[in-house]
């Protein structure tokens, strides 16, 4: 008589948990370069936004300086010669700041009870670069100007002016002044205006802008 013996094949304990360690270790992998992914498409999206952001702020800076005007705003009521000012502590900034009128806002049929001019300036306060504007040029007594952020979280801000003979000769300064300076008030504009942002995300961003009513 033929017996037939038959063996049950099974995994063993050890094979069970080299599998599962195994298994582990393919998980902990897809996972570390899942959040990876996640996160550096997290940045991607992050860094975008900072550079459309900065866009944005170039693009109002461009059409407000390309625009500027030889238009005196009264102070206090009281009538002055300044078209322009710019540099340290101007619009009571943090760092440089510079105030001056711009031509070019839009009021088609002049519909709206104010001119195609405004008094703008730039400034630095609590790390944003603010706008700082008025509907009107000659705001009466007490009248506050508007504040808008258009950049954020930048840790310097600069500007120079370039002056031209022109420049030095109606503001009464020296021939030694031409050239970039750091500051400017006058009763005429410059010919060209550069810009400096510092941020943490760019570094130092220049921008130079020629003025088209500026001296030459």
């Amino acid at each position: 008589m033929i017996k037939h013996h038959s063996k049950l094949q099974g995994f063993t304990l050890l094979e069970i948990l080299i599998a599962m360690a195994i298994f582990a270790l393919i998980g902990l992998g897809a996972h570390s370069i899942l959040t990876r992914v996640l996160d550096s498409n997290e940045l991607s999206r992050d860094r975008i936004e900072r550079l459309q952001e900065l866009q944005r702020a170039m693009l109002f800076i461009e059409r407000d300086i390309t625009q500027a005007v030889p238009r005196a705003v009264r102070i206090e009521g009281q009538q002055n010669d300044i078209v322009m000012s710019g540099g340290a502590d101007v619009l009571d900034s943090e760092t440089d700041g510079i105030a001056f009128v711009r031509g070019g806002w839009q009021n088609p049929q002049l519909v709206l009870p104010r001119s195609t001019l405004q008094a703008v300036g730039y400034r630095m306060q609590e790390e944003q670069l603010q706008r700082v504007y008025s509907n009107y040029v000659d705001n009466v007594f007490g009248a506050e100007p508007k504040v808008r952020a258009v950049l954020t979280n930048i840790e310097d801000f600069q500007v120079q002016f370039l002056l031209s003979a022109t420049n030095i000769q109606s503001n009464g300064r020296d021939d030694e002044n031409a050239g970039w300076n750091d500051s400017f008030t006058g009763t005429s504009i410059p010919g060209a205006i550069a810009i400096e942002i510092t941020t943490p995300d760019f570094g130092v961003v220049r921008r130079e802008f020629l003025v088209s009513g500026g001296t030459q």
